[in-house]
């Protein structure tokens, strides 16, 4: 029987390994290191796509071709990362704009509590290069808006681990304008497929998107629902949960006491503001016989966090590295093109064919009629592109050709022109000089494109 190695002498080994596995700067491979992924790909099967032919060839590909860009690196990017590193994707390249919060640690497994406060992307990609021989993960630690077409252009799968809808749409809108039509027709060669996973608790999702082929997300914007608010007049007089509670401190109690003196925001991320809402909240639940008020809860309401669960993660993160595995080597035919995943009761999953709308906003190429009468007043308009589940914009810009000009109707980002146009919120679309069947352009967070919209007067 072999002695145990001892500590030094295993350390030397797996160093001695690692200067064997580069020769020349090239990383060699060690023998069958890649047997799992080679039987997917160098041989036919009773499942594999109509159209695959086996070949030695389609490894390289995904070795040293094939290039992957992960949006997010939390709870579902750090799956991601290590699932699509462990697959044979070697150029990978991540965006997150977090930096590490002692509280992503329980399940975000890239991450140690020295990293704290460090940026995600780039502790990410440091960890899963340090991991994965001969894996280049590159990190960008910055906001998705902050990068142009020519950079997502390089790409040829994009996987979205997200937790914000407006994020997504704007990935969503950013490969849509990546399209290339000719004759009205999409050229093939500028399709980015587009993997998209959320989570949320014990639920998750996983969908593939063919941009401009399949549904989009804006297709399917009624599946997220607006974020729920509760209402005013039950926070102030008639709380009924621990959630109104919080949300009278965090929205009447906070600005009224300035508790930390004037103009202090409330910061989720520091514990004596979280604290004293908690306090609070505690007060005021026990003024009604309330319970259930929890420091945790506290921060999450302030917070506005989504419930998290390592495991869910890890599946919600696996099926999505599936779909992109499958549509890199082409082996088998992709999710059809919607995956619904619920174990809060048992385990349950079912797919479903998300179908693309003729008249989607986002990827369907033709202007969205408003129907509104000559009367409404263009707040009215505004309105029905925020609160309209098909639409749920967050801040739109509204412009118009009126006599020949480009006329800014209402713009609200920036301070000044948000100002001089305000007046015109309760302006008619007649007195705005506006005409049946005119096209009016609105700019919003959700998209990177400008949307056009029709005009259709009714009586």
């Amino acid at each position: 029987m072999a002695e145990p190695d001892e500590p030094g002498k295993k350390r030397s080994r797996v160093v001695e390994l690692t200067e064997k596995m580069m020769v020349d700067g090239v990383t060699c491979e060690w023998a069958g290191r890649w047997n799992h992924i080679t039987k997917f790909l160098e041989r036919p099967g009773p499942f594999t796509h109509p159209d695959f032919e086996a070949s030695t060839q389609s490894l390289k590909f995904l070795l040293e071709t094939c290039k992957i860009l992960v949006i997010g690196a939390g709870g579902l990017g750090c799956e991601l990362l290590k699932d699509l590193a462990l697959s044979g994707f070697r150029n990978i390249h991540v965006v997150d704009m977090d930096t590490i919060d002692v509280s992503n640690l329980n399940r975000q497994f890239l991450f140690r509590p020295k990293d704290v406060g460090q940026p995600k992307a780039k502790v990410a990609s440091d960890y899963i290069n340090s991991r994965v021989p001969g894996c280049c993960v590159v990190p960008h630690f910055k906001k998705i808006q902050d990068l142009d077409e020519t950079f997502y252009r390089q790409f040829h799968i994009v996987v979205c681990g997200l937790d914000s809808i407006v994020a997504r749409r704007w990935m969503n809108g950013m490969l849509l304008s990546l399209l290339v039509y000719e004759d009205g027709i999409i050229n093939p060669g500028s399709i980015i497929p587009l993997i998209d996973g959320g989570t949320e608790g014990f639920k998750g999702n996983a969908r593939v998107i063919l941009p401009g082929m399949t549904a989009c997300i804006d297709c399917t914007l009624e599946l997220y629902p607006p974020q729920i608010n509760f209402p005013m007049c039950t926070i102030a007089t008639m709380p009924r949960l621990p959630e109104h509670c919080i949300e009278y401190v965090r929205m009447l109690l906070w600005p009224k006491e300035t508790p930390f003196g004037d103009g202090v925001a409330l910061d989720g991320d520091d514990p004596e503001h979280i604290q004293w809402v908690y306090q609070r909240s505690l007060e005021r639940a026990a003024e009604f016989n309330i319970t259930g008020v929890t420091y945790r809860l506290t921060q999450g309401v302030v917070k506005r966090i989504i419930p998290a669960v390592a495991s869910t993660n890890a599946v919600i993160a696996a099926a999505c590295a599936t779909e992109v595995f499958k549509i890199a080597s082409s082996a088998y035919v992709p999710l059809n093109n919607y995956m619904v995943f619920n174990d809060v009761d048992g385990l349950y999953t079912y797919t479903f064919e998300a179908e693309q709308k003729e008249n989607c906003s986002a990827c369907s190429q033709i202007p969205l009629d408003l129907h509104f009468s000559p009367s409404s007043k263009l707040q009215e308009v505004l309105d029905y592109l925020t609160e309209s589940a098909s639409l749920q914009m967050k801040s739109p810009a509204i412009t118009a050709t009126v006599k020949g000009k480009n006329k800014t109707l209402y713009l609200q980002s920036v301070a000044s022109i948000e100002q001089r146009t305000r007046p015109n919120l309760s302006k008619t679309l007649k007195e705005l000089e506006l005409t049946d069947g005119q096209e009016v352009a609105v700019a919003d967070v959700t998209t990177p494109q400008t949307m056009l919209f029709r005009l259709c007067f009714t009586s």
